[in-house]
């Protein structure tokens, strides 16, 4: 193993446990050191100018008119639209925003694990409240986190669980949560399954306020074994069941390393580190510090591929460039559920490129690694770098090529650029600096976190 230097492990993390370094962020990090800006981002939550400035739109749940083709309905159909628009806006603007990023950078994780869809869930404001409900539990204890999310009215919609009653069980809820949620594929039968919707009947959601109640006549109080145990579970008791075996720990600790250390899994010893450090108590903060100081974090061979929306976030942010600044996406294909030309043209670019927030493709997210890195994801790229650089705000850089190319390697807080890149970006320096910040953006490394 190959240990980076301070100064790169502490860029690491905030690529990792953030969306990237604003201009001088990186810096003011490096100054204070690894483990004193880990012990920030752990700490206790301060106040953010950002996300105060940053306020989530005023969404009520929309009544369906049921009557295809009238004006009512039409209505109602460019009310969902304008407030998906609203509402994907909004986040992407938050997280741009964000001073302290983690939490914005853990709500989106568990977007991408309990994922639910606008595709299905045509309520914006439960998808708000959703989001709301995980940016407030997403670092405590999974536990809480994960009772909360088996009765979210949007999951309950996503998954089925509103139809769910006693003597008619709906098993796409129980599945899910075992497989893709707390367990993984393997740890359950479908024995489990069955015995685990009947546990969660008795949920539905009102319409007028898009909350969730237990509706006692429509639920199974009977005896159910599930995983080896007997009792009268309900939906509480049985997540409470399942979060606490051994299987849960592995998988969770297992899910966050893929997504902010690397795709490739951890070794069996780093396993066990996290999975003694999240504890009983299913402690995350604990678990991301145990993720933050393995080995594997520290090693210059671990990598991780950038989802397009970090990718998209961390260019904006170094740049400057509000996601809702971005005024014009030409050659961007439209994005699913936007109203037209209100749709903000950074939906299209991220549409373009597979990833919209509140539009996972199913119930298990979106991909991760290597999958991101096709030709077609390439030009789509140049296009929305292009329109970010175009925004950004920070000052123009030099002259000359080859301060031009570090420029744009500081201005991206990218180590170094390799011979090949290097290459690429000496075909467009000495002109317009800001097409050289273009270029450098679709480099492997910067589309790669290093």
């Amino acid at each position: 193993m190959s240990v980076v230097p301070d100064a790169v492990a502490t860029r690491r993390l905030l690529d990792r446990f953030g969306f990237g370094p604003r201009p001088g962020e990186l810096p003011a990090a490096t100054e204070r050191g690894f483990a004193a800006t880990l012990d920030v981002m752990l700490g206790p939550r301060p106040a953010d100018a950002g996300v105060a400035a940053t306020p989530p739109p005023a969404l009520a749940p929309i009544v369906n008119t049921g009557k295809a083709g009238t004006a009512a309905k039409r209505a109602e159909h460019q009310a969902r639209a304008q407030g998906q628009n609203a509402l994907t806006g909004w986040w992407l603007d938050r997280m741009w925003a964000a001073e302290v990023p983690l939490p914005e950078r853990l709500t989106w994780f568990w977007h991408g694990h309990f994922a639910t869809s606008a595709q299905k869930v045509n309520q914006p404001a439960m998808l708000l409240n959703q989001n709301e409900t995980m940016r407030r539990l997403g670092q405590g204890d999974f536990a809480s986190l994960a009772r909360a999310m088996i009765v979210d009215p949007a999951m309950l919609v996503w998954l089925d669980g509103r139809t769910n009653r006693v003597g008619s069980p709906n098993e796409n809820l129980s599945r899910e949560f075992m497989e893709l949620f707390a367990l993984g594929v393997g740890h359950y039968s479908e024995t489990d399954v069955r015995e685990a919707a009947r546990a969660l009947t008795g949920w539905t959601i009102t319409p007028s306020t898009g909350t969730a109640h237990l509706v006692p006549r429509r639920q199974d109080t009977g005896i159910k074994t599930i995983l080896g145990r007997t009792a009268a579970f309900d939906a509480p008791g049985f997540v409470s069941m399942v979060v606490a075996r051994p299987e849960s720990a592995a998988f969770v600790a297992g899910r966050l390393w893929s997504r902010l250390v690397s795709a490739t899994p951890p070794p069996p010893s780093v396993l066990a580190q996290l999975v003694a450090a999240y504890g009983p108590g299913r402690d995350l903060s604990a678990l991301l510090r145990a993720i933050a100081t393995s080995d594997p974090f520290h090693d210059s061979a671990t990598t991780l591929v950038k989802q397009p929306v970090e990718w998209a976030l961390g260019l904006m942010r170094a740049v400057g460039t509000r996601p809702s600044s971005v005024t014009t996406a030409p050659g961007a294909r439209r994005a699913a559920n936007t109203a037209g030309p209100r749709a903000d043209p950074v939906h299209q670019h991220l549409q373009a490129l597979g990833q919209v927030p509140f539009l996972p493709p199913s119930v298990g997210g979106w991909p991760g690694g290597t999958s991101w890195l096709t030709p077609s994801a390439q030009l789509d790229r140049l296009a929305l770098a292009q329109a970010v650089v175009a925004r950004a705000t920070i000052p123009a850089g030099p002259s000359g090529p080859n301060a031009q190319i570090d420029w744009a390697r500081q201005v991206l807080a990218v180590d170094a650029f390799g011979p090949r890149s290097t290459d690429a970006l000496r075909d467009v320096a000495g002109g317009d600096p800001r097409q050289v910040l273009t270029v450098a953006a679709l480099t492997p490394e910067y589309v790669i976190s290093t």
